[in-house]
Order: structure tokens, then sequence, then C-alpha cells
């Protein structure tokens, strides 16, 4: 399973690659406060770097955490990045991730993690900060099949955004059902749960990501649960942080140009595995 959740990390990486690899300059504003392209590769770059070390030296990592300034995640995504550093961190990633003995599980900023449980967070958070840079750019990104990852970590982290928020996680259950890019169903939950939510796969990422206002997705939630769930959902660890204001869309931008070209997302949450996300 982790070589399949391998493949769809690297090809979610390689979809930021082509919009990122064309552009002279990553100086470019992303919808984060603060946060330029720049930042949002060098943030990727260094949670793939504190990951290695995580899975590779758990007492090097243990120490790093004891020792962590509040803005550690800031300063790791203000670093200096090249396209050649991020890429190579990738591969090493996905090297440390595949040499973990079977029932290991990696340290991590929040409780430990599997590595297919590392790996499906690293997809999640690539998937969001290329949002980030999408949006600046002015791009529509087709959706995938591969945002099933980002819905069931979601979905995983029911319990947790309660908590992350102070509250009590409720005991009744969720039934989340929503329609993949192809159209096919996806399901988590019981089936007769009375508390529903359901939508287009891409909208419920977009919303449990913090990159869009739940106004302006499709996602509708039936039962007190669900409804309390909806406003406060996130995929990521830490701090829920502002999310995008109603009717917030993409940002404006003079560089706007189509994927793949020769020049062509949290303002959401930043906070994810690390604090940032």
């Amino acid at each position: 399973m982790i070589t399949d959740l391998m493949a769809d990390l690297r090809a979610e990486s390689a979809a930021l690659d082509d919009l990122v690899a064309p552009l002279d300059d990553w100086a470019v504003p992303t919808p984060a406060a603060g946060w330029t392209i720049a930042h949002q590769i060098g943030h990727l770059r260094w949670t793939d770097r504190v990951a290695v070390l995580a899975a590779t030296e758990p007492a090097a990592f243990a120490a790093l955490l004891a020792t962590a300034p509040p803005d550690l995640v800031d300063r790791g995504a203000a670093e200096p990045v090249t396209l050649g550093q991020w890429r190579a961190g990738r591969v090493a990633l996905e090297r440390a991730l595949l040499a973990v003995p079977p029932g290991v599980k990696v340290p991590w900023f929040g409780p430990p993690m599997s590595p297919t449980s590392m790996v499906t967070a690293r997809l999640m958070e690539t998937w969001a900060h290329g949002q980030d840079v999408a949006d600046a750019l002015g791009v529509t990104r087709a959706p995938t099949a591969r945002l099933k990852h980002v819905a069931h970590i979601a979905v995983r982290a029911f319990g947790y955004a309660f908590l992350v928020n102070g509250l009590a996680a409720p005991a009744e259950p969720v039934r989340v059902e929503l329609t993949g890019p192809g159209g096919e169903p996806w399901a988590w939950g019981p089936v007769d749960a009375a508390n529903r939510i359901t939508g287009p796969a891409l909208d419920f990422c977009l919303l449990a990501t913090r990159r869009r206002h739940r106004d302006d997705l499709a996602v509708t939630a039936v039962g007190e649960v669900a409804e309390a769930w909806v406003p406060i959902a996130q995929a990521f660890a830490g701090p829920p942080g502002p999310a995008r204001g109603r009717g917030a869309g993409p940002a404006e931008s003079a560089v706007g140009r189509a994927a793949g070209g020769a020049g062509s997302a949290e303002p959401g949450d930043k906070r994810g595995a690390g604090g940032r996300s």
C-alpha cells in the first residue's frame, strides 16, 4: 500500500513542480499572509527534511522538538530554497519512509505516525500548498483521484478538529459521502448515521485545508454534529488558524498563466504537520 501512496505523492509533487519550475520569480505573494511562492516551496522542503530526520534519527528529532522555538516553521519556510533542493528532499523522504521497519511509527509534532500515514499527510500538505501557489498564479487545477487521500485524512481528524478548538469530540458518528472528480462515490462512516456530510470531493478538501470558505463550497451538512464539524474541519495538525473569508477565491495576480505553461494553496491556514499547512 505504501508504494501506491508514494506514487501518488510523487504525482502530486510533480504537479506542483510543473507550476513552479518555469517561474523566474518565486517572490510572488500567495494567499497565505506573508508567504510567497518561495515560502510555500521552502516549507514543503523543510517539512520533508524534518520528516527524514524523524524517520532516520528519532533521538535527533526529539531534541529538535524539545528546543523548537514558536516560529520554527516560519523560520524553515524562510530558508532559501532551490528547485533542486526540494526535488532532492522528496527523493530522500521516500527512501527514508520506505526503510522504516514494519510496525514502527515515526515520531512527529503530533502523535507518532505510521509511514503510510506520514505519506498521506505529506500528500495532503503538498496539495494544499499547491493550491496556494495555483491561486497566486491564477491557475485552476484539475482535481484528481488523489483528493481521496486528502479527504481521508480530514475524516480521520474528525475528533481532533473538535479537540484542537477546545471542544469535546462528539460520540455520534458522521457519514461522509463525496463525489470524486470522475463521478465516483467516496464514503466514510456508518451508512445509517443520522449526521451526514455530502458534496464534491474537491469542495470538501478545500474546506478541510481551509483554502475556501464554507459558504463558497457545495458542502452540505445534515445533523447537529455534522453542522458543528463543517466550520472547524481540518486535515492538518496544530491550531486551526484563520480560514479564507467568504468570497475570497484565488488571489488576484498579473502573473496568471495556464498550468504547465512557460510562465505560469490556507489565505488558508498555514499550520500543518509541524505547525503549518
